[in-house]
């Protein structure tokens, strides 16, 4: 554990501004709350003295599902925003939580040798998270958020002849995946440029997305995981990877809005047009769970 905080701290002093790691010197504490939040519909024992201390502040995240709390489900704006928030969120609020920015390719590729760290397989045991994918030869396996390939690579080989969609919104990182495969003589990736609300797949396509600490950083996560799950075959699977906010260690160590807890995946996962089903949890990872869903329908 403590390999990893070092290795956060070297990331956050690269120069990559969005890095998910927690300024403990960001020590989590709650920005003020906006009085005035605006919302988007589409976007969008013994006695004691009584206490003279003033009320702690709302999270914003608190403040955000206050908001929407009495109105019918189907008259709830899809996203809230809110002036005052998070510094490491975009104030944009779905389902009581607030959107992370995006961990990009950053200034001269700091974002890629984050991701390509060598430390990494120790922190993440990337190896176990492959092999907890339970993949197979002739699948046609997505990455979404594929970066510069760490995953994208190694899923290939597994599922050769199969097939790897390595998606991303970043230009620059499909490039540096790009070179890398041509490098390596891989043939069976197909990188996708996808935009902010699509990955751009096909319908039917995929018996496997998988989505590595990507998915909280979605701005329209649900234009996005309704495409995703269209392009999802009947009991394929959708894998989240993110850091466990139940897990005080990972406070500490991660930004709050870098993290996600089970119970509100499961939640954003719950709009019945998407077709998912709660299949599994697997915490088999140090810092991070695998929340499992399966596309039903025949």
């Amino acid at each position: 554990m403590l390999r990893l905080l070092l290795a956060l701290l070297l990331f956050a002093s690269g120069g990559c501004s969005d890095s998910p790691l927690s300024d403990a010197a960001d020590s989590q504490t709650a920005p003020a709350v906006d009085p005035a939040p605006t919302s988007t519909a589409g976007e969008t024992p013994a006695e004691r003295e009584p206490s003279t201390q003033p009320a702690p502040a709302a999270t914003p995240e608190a403040e955000a599902e206050a908001e929407v709390q009495g109105e019918p489900e189907a008259e709830r704006p899809r996203y809230i925003t809110r002036r005052i928030h998070d510094p490491n969120g975009i104030g944009k609020f779905y389902m009581g939580r607030e959107i992370a920015h995006v961990m990009g390719y950053g200034p001269g590729g700091a974002g890629v040798r984050w991701l390509e760290r060598p430390q990494r397989e120790e922190e993440e045991q990337l190896t176990k998270l492959v092999e907890a994918l339970k993949l197979k030869p002739g699948m046609a396996v997505a990455d979404i958020g594929a970066g510069s390939g760490v995953l994208t690579i190694p899923i290939a080989e597994k599922v050769d002849p199969g097939v790897v969609y390595a998606v991303d919104v970043q230009e620059e990182m499909l490039s540096v995946l790009g070179k890398k495969l041509e490098q390596l003589g891989i043939e069976n990736v197909k990188t996708v440029l996808g935009t902010v609300q699509s990955p751009k797949l096909e319908p039917a396509s995929l018996d496997l997305a998988l989505m590595v600490d990507v998915y909280h950083e979605f701005s329209f996560p649900y234009e996005m995981m309704l495409e995703l799950s269209q392009a999802m075959k009947p009991g394929g699977r959708v894998v989240f990877v993110e850091y466990r906010r139940e897990d005080p260690k990972v406070r500490r160590m991660i930004k709050l809005v870098h993290t996600m807890t089970e119970a509100q995946v499961k939640r954003e996962m719950s709009p019945p047009e998407f077709g998912l089903k709660w299949k599994e949890t697997l915490d088999v990872l140090p810092v991070q769970h695998i929340i499992v869903f399966e596309k039903t329908g025949s």
